[in-house]
């Protein structure tokens, strides 16, 4: 599967703006991200990667 090479600058906001928020939520769930999700959410935005490459990286560190 071929993935987007990356995301434009806004669709990166709207990701970012997305993910402060859930992690409020979760924050008000009492269930907060580790500061290492925070890091790697931080690294998708930085690189601008597509959300079906963010997807896939994140299967590859959850499947045993």
């Amino acid at each position: 599967m071929a993935l987007s090479p990356r995301l434009a600058a806004s669709d990166v906001t709207v990701a970012r703006q997305r993910r402060l928020a859930a992690m409020r939520l979760q924050e008000i769930a009492g269930n907060p991200l580790t500061p290492e999700d925070v890091s790697m959410f931080e690294m998708f935005e930085s690189k601008a990667w597509p959300h079906e490459r963010r997807r896939a990286y994140i299967l590859t560190k959850t499947r045993p």
